[in-house]
């Protein structure tokens, strides 16, 4: 008997392969990461490259800890975050036998359906009947972000209810920390976060995650063997002293997002508030044609059709220059 089997989520940062493909230099609004990285000299000894990778991570994990306070065994790590997604929803949802549901508050990440459709979870439409609740916060496409108090009150919903409370958030330092509940240590939350968007090093594929001990154990557990390369430790132990630096990266980030809504809006699109490095544009009609246009002119957006927008595409906030060039080249195809 055929077994319906769930298709891959469709992602941005898609600027590689269409630079291997014409050999032109391409501008990708279509990946989101900070314009604005801090910048430090980091070192990998090759040396390192000699041995394997310590599988228990113990001084990455004592330095996540100093800065987040919080025990290394309320950490785990891994080769970016959506391996972590991955992990937790086969060590949750593959467990629980016939109570496997997850519920999303859509238009979201692509990511937590399908890795919790992987591990055998169905979709529950009522929140408060799921066992995991999925919150992506400040979320993606739209780049809303919800207060700590919020978020908050979703965790007490989720501990009355027996359930686990995912929170997502990998682009929290490109838009406001104080909302972050990265700091809360309860057996129903799981809170992930990631380097490569804030840093502005998706090549390095770097994301950790705060649990109740033994949830990071089982995660732990689950995870393949050495997920993290010994360069990407390298870069997280160094960045992750600089994360003060990102205040910088999000005051230019504002800056920037402002004078591109203004570029939007005289072009007539309509920009959703955002409190991140990227924007969801309503272009009020399919914007197959649209995304199609722009790659022809090397410039790469985000088509939302995947997140059932497919009026919208999603752009990030890049460079004056860059901005400036996205701004000429939706201008030139709309016209």
């Amino acid at each position: 008997m055929a077994v319906d089997f769930p298709k891959r989520v469709v992602h941005g940062g898609t600027g590689k392969r269409q630079q291997e493909k014409t050999r032109k230099k391409v501008l990708d609004f279509s990946a989101s990461v900070n314009p604005f990285p801090p910048k430090f000299s980091w070192h990998c000894d090759p040396d390192l490259l000699a041995s394997y990778p310590d599988d228990s991570y113990y001084e990455l994990k004592d330095r996540i800890g100093l800065i987040f306070h919080r025990n290394p065994e309320e950490i785990c790590v891994g080769n970016g975050s959506v391996e972590l997604i991955r992990v937790f929803c086969a060590v949750e949802l593959g467990r629980l036998g016939s109570r496997k549901t997850f519920s999303i508050e859509p238009p979201t990440f692509g990511e937590y359906e399908l890795s919790a459709s992987l591990a055998g979870g169905k979709r529950s439409m009522d929140p408060e009947t799921a066992d995991i609740r999925f919150l992506c916060n400040p979320n993606n496409p739209t780049g809303s972000l919800l207060a700590k108090d919020a978020v908050l009150a979703r965790l007490d919903v989720a501990k009355k209810c027996g359930s686990i409370l995912f929170c997502d958030e990998a682009f929290i330092e490109l838009s406001h920390p104080e909302a972050s509940i990265a700091d809360i240590s309860d057996p129903h939350l799981f809170v992930l976060r990631s380097l490569t968007k804030c840093f502005s090093v998706p090549g390095i594929r770097f994301g950790y995650g705060f649990g109740d001990p033994g949830l990071v154990e089982r995660i732990e557990t689950a995870r393949s063997p050495w997920t993290v390369n010994s360069y990407a430790e390298a870069y997280a132990l160094e960045a992750l002293l600089h994360m003060d630096d990102l205040a910088d990266s999000r005051k230019r980030i504002e800056q920037e997002r402002s004078w591109l809504e203004q570029e939007l809006a005289a072009l007539g699109l309509v920009s959703y508030p955002s409190s991140v490095n990227y924007l969801l544009v309503d272009c009020k009609k399919d914007v197959s044609t649209l995304c199609g246009e722009l790659s022809g002119r090397d410039v790469l957006v985000r088509n939302c059709t995947s997140f059932g927008l497919p009026t919208c595409i999603r752009v990030a906030v890049r460079t004056r220059d860059e901005n400036r060039a996205l701004s000429e080249a939706l201008a030139a195809c709309m016209h």
